[in-house]
């Protein structure tokens, strides 16, 4: 498969990622007695996983983050030379997904951007949690994602059940910590909603690119040294 059609499938899979997880938080949430709330917030971003992978996987490994392809190129599954065209499509995807989700929140009346769905510590953390806990957060929850993606997708796992195992990762690291920073663990999906927030949010917005990754990296690195025989 060409890197111009896996990047595009990145790109469409991450927009997925963020309409389908962002836009339930943004849209859906907050309802009155028929919100969302954390649980199904949390509970969408792991279905557009799932669903995803089954659609993309076979084209683009469905990473649908740049904290995952660094991973997964420290952890020996991804090629170096392709990860900037991956990162770039998902940057695009998750744009593009918070363009439409501003589009449509823009429509209801008295609408105010407020904090977007943006990922923040301090005071912008849900419940003002500090900078040292988000940090924390934010590396462990990763390195765990990428460990399970490590294992889940290992030639030795069972076949076909990869997307499920990721997919509920997910949805359980943002049971764990929505309240903490919003959850993040994904740089892409970080930037997207920072900038229709602005201000406070895009000078965070450092911190949910480099934690991410580092935590990527040590997840993948553990999972190796593991499961090497």
């Amino acid at each position: 498969m060409s890197l111009t059609k896996r990047s595009l499938a990145e790109l469409i899979g991450t927009f997925w990622l963020v309409l389908g997880g962002c836009g339930s938080a943004v849209l859906a949430a907050g309802i009155p007695d028929l919100g969302l709330g954390y649980l199904g917030v949390s509970l969408a971003f792991g279905l557009t996983v799932v669903t995803m992978a089954y659609a993309i996987g076979h084209i683009s490994g469905c990473h649908l983050n740049p904290a995952v392809s660094v991973g997964l190129v420290m952890g020996g599954r991804f090629s170096a030379k392709d990860l900037p065209f991956y990162v770039v499509a998902q940057v695009l995807g998750a744009v593009l997904a918070a363009t439409v989700i501003y589009v449509i929140a823009s429509g209801q009346a008295g609408f105010t951007v407020g904090g977007f769905a943006a990922n923040g510590y301090g005071e912008l953390s849900p419940h003002q949690y500090s900078f040292q806990a988000a940090l924390v957060t934010e590396v462990v929850m990763t390195a765990v994602f990428l460990f399970t993606i490590m294992g889940a997708t290992d030639k030795r796992a069972p076949a076909g059940l990869a997307p499920l195992a990721i997919g509920l990762t997910l949805a359980l690291i943002h049971m764990i910590s929505i309240p903490v920073t919003n959850t993040s663990v994904n740089p892409a999906r970080s930037t997207s909603q920072a900038l229709f927030a602005g201000g406070a949010y895009i000078d965070q917005l450092w911190l949910f690119w480099l934690a991410p990754i580092f935590g990527g990296i040590i997840g993948a690195l553990v999972y190796n040294l593991i499961a090497d025989d």
